[in-house]
């Protein structure tokens, strides 16, 4: 916990041993941690130089704690200073690649990276680096498994980055949305369907670009990260045109079912079917056979007391089943969207 103020783990066990029994001795502290003596010896010594610890008047080899709000809000302050002039010198040195790009050929504006390997570190470094924004557009295949990224957008979502998603059918149709595009809806992702994707693309904070070198590989082995431009802009102008005509993938929760009376189940089809998959997609989503899904179709058909799916999917809007797409997400972030870090 203590690590971002420069301690270790030993360091922080000695510290809270004298938080919860001060004052101690070196071979109480010895004791209390399992340490050595002269492993505790210098322990105390760098807690003491962090202003951590003191020694107790007297008796140079017994050591009391300096109040954790007094002493860890002045670590603290400290780090925050110096988070404050490096992210300022990465700000000069941007502005300082920035102008560099300007003079750059146009053949170095544009980067081919080959190997699966380098490809998926490559994909992971650029998620990690966004702060503003990650879009995607999703469409076999994959280099990394989509379960492999999970843990890096949710990471992401919970540091406040958004992230929009746009999800080809026949991807889709490869993938669990229970289990695997469903949570992420949950923590944040706004998430719509295609009827086709034309292209597999990652846009990070709209700086870069990543898309496959080929248009409709079989296996990705290189892609192509494009740096500010006219084609980034022009990746840019696809995505935010193909997320104004796309259907969302709505999330399925309790509040959707408590507030309208429908089964997990009816309220998950409802959410399948307004974003346009096809049937036989959205049965194998569901673990039913086709004649089965049929069935299902019917009775909720009849629950919703219309007799075409036009009309239900007019019912699903009128009672709130379908959230309507978010506004905002239309719209470019600003400056002042930019998560503080």
């Amino acid at each position: 916990m203590l690590e971002i103020v420069g301690l270790d783990g030993t360091a922080e066990a000695v510290y809270e041993a004298l938080v919860d029994n001060p004052p101690l001795t070196v071979e109480e502290v010895s004791s209390a941690t399992g340490l050595d003596r002269m492993d505790a010896h210098d322990v105390l010594n760098t807690l003491e130089a962090n202003g951590l610890a003191i020694r107790t008047e007297g008796d140079s080899q017994v050591f009391t704690a300096t109040p954790p709000d007094v002493a860890l809000e002045v670590l603290l302050l400290e780090q925050q200073e110096r988070i404050k002039r490096t992210r300022l010198f990465m700000e000069q040195l941007a502005a300082r690649y920035r102008r560099a790009a300007a003079g750059r050929s146009p053949a170095d504006l544009i980067e081919v990276i080959s190997g699966r390997r380098a490809v998926a570190q490559r994909v992971e470094q650029i998620l990690r680096s966004t702060s503003t924004e990650v879009r995607f557009i999703d469409k076999q295949p994959y280099v990394i498994a989509p379960e492999m990224l999970a843990p890096v957008e949710a990471e992401m979502l919970r540091r406040g980055v958004p992230y929009r998603g746009l999800y080809d059918p026949v991807g889709l149709s490869t993938r669990d949305i229970q289990s695997e595009i469903e949570p992420t809806i949950a923590q944040g992702e706004q998430a719509r369907v295609l009827a086709k994707a034309p292209i597999k693309l990652i846009l990070a904070d709209r700086r870069l670009a990543l898309l496959p070198l080929r248009s409709d590989p079989n296996a990705i082995e290189s892609v192509l990260v494009v740096h500010p431009s006219a084609l980034l802009e022009a990746l840019d102008a696809l995505f935010e045109t193909l997320w104004r005509t796309a259907l969302p993938l709505p999330p399925v929760g309790g509040k959707v079912e408590e507030a309208h009376g429908l089964p997990q189940e009816d309220a998950r089809l409802v959410a399948l079917l307004t974003a346009g998959l096809p049937d036989r997609i959205i049965a194998r989503q569901l673990g039913l056979s086709y004649r089965t899904f049929q069935r299902r179709i019917g009775g909720l058909l009849e629950r919703l007391g219309v007799r075409t799916r036009f009309q239900a999917g007019l019912q699903a809007s009128f009672r709130g089943l379908v959230p309507p797409p978010d506004e905002r997400s239309d719209q470019k972030p600003t400056p002042e969207d930019t998560p503080q870090q």
